[in-house]
């Protein structure tokens, strides 16, 4: 991790690099190939409209850029990969908003427990102005440009063991997204957060490490939790966000023209990310409803986590006022 000193010295850089005429930089005339990380799986949406992000920057560009993809954590998790963007060492990578509140703490508004009911109105928040201004804080924060966001959907409850009030939630291990937000939703709940990587989560549900899981439907699909946490509540307790980040280093070496090259492809995917997810989400669910030894519950709402959402607000409203503002702001939908 750098030092605040560093942050703020490579955004006044950043700053200075922009600035300068176009002629001192050759990066437009350049072919160049851009390296993108991500933790999740080739199966992913997130990684199937990167792999589409390649094709419409190779189109955009006229062939000079292309995009090497590293999925499942290849290039370390996710605080491995904020360090190499902000030195350089990465170009691209598409994170949890999760792992961007510990630098960048009114991203945590996003994490807001029941800020949304469905993953429709989600989609409005991440495409909401006042979403989009707490990107404004990611050059001095974390050394990179935040181009915008996208999700993996709504989060729900998985157990190992069937849960009836919650009270049974106390003293659960679960394994939770290593984020403050999300850490202070399961303390308040007197559960046991057990941070840990994605890759590690089916088998520590195996072998009992962990007691249960906060997680969305693709991945609850794709890694088949279901078959070691065999009860799910539909709780959509909070959204579970990605933000496109690019290396500050590395936008601050392209022309003007590139990085609207840049901007326009990432955006594109990440609104294509967004819109498969809200397309999707009731047919996973319908999936979900066939796995054999699942047993649901749907329509778990706040109600049943007691006065979860005034406790979490009165902690963090302290600490950014977007959490004010996007319950503002969903209000109004």
């Amino acid at each position: 991790m750098i030092r605040k000193t560093n942050a703020f010295s490579l955004f006044a850089a950043l700053g200075l690099i922009l600035a300068a005429p176009s002629g001192l930089t050759s990066a437009h005339a350049q072919e160049r190939e851009f390296r993108i990380g991500l933790i999740t799986p080739p199966a992913h949406v997130w990684n199937q409209e990167a792999a589409a992000l390649g094709e419409t920057l190779a189109e955009l560009s006229d062939g000079r850029f292309s995009l090497s993809i590293y999925p499942s954590g290849q290039l370390g998790n996710e605080s491995t990969m904020l360090q190499q963007l902000q030195t350089g060492a990465l170009d691209m990578a598409w994170l949890t908003t999760a792992e961007v509140t510990t630098r960048a703490p009114d991203i945590s508004a996003l994490h807001a427990p029941f800020l949304v009911e469905n993953i429709a109105d989600a989609a409005k928040v991440l495409r909401s102005d006042v979403a989009r201004e707490m990107l404004d804080t990611l050059p001095s924060a974390t050394g990179t440009v935040g181009v915008c966001y996208a999700m993996t959907g709504m989060r729900q409850l998985m157990t190992r063991n069937p849960i009836d009030d919650v009270s049974d939630l106390s003293g659960m291990r679960f394994r939770i997204t290593p984020a403050p937000p999300i850490r202070s939703f399961f303390e308040m709940l007197d559960a046991a957060p057990a941070p840990m990587p994605l890759t590690q989560v089916y088998d520590s549900l195996a072998n009992a490490q962990i007691d249960a899981i906060d997680m969305d439907f693709e991945s609850i699909i794709n890694f088949r939790y279901y078959e070691h946490a065999p009860n799910m509540m539909v709780t959509n307790h909070h959204m579970f966000g990605m933000v496109a980040l690019i290396s500050g280093r590395v936008w601050a070496r392209l022309s003007s023209e590139d990085q609207e090259i840049l901007r326009e492809a990432v955006q594109l995917h990440c609104d294509r990310t967004i819109d498969r997810f809200v397309e999707e989400e009731d047919e996973k669910l319908a999936r979900l409803r066939e796995a054999e030894g699942l047993t649901i519950t749907e329509d778990v709402g706040p109600d049943f986590f007691g006065d979860i959402v005034e406790r979490w607000d009165a902690e963090w409203a302290e600490r950014t006022p977007y959490v004010a503002r996007l319950r503002e702001l969903v209000a109004g939908f």
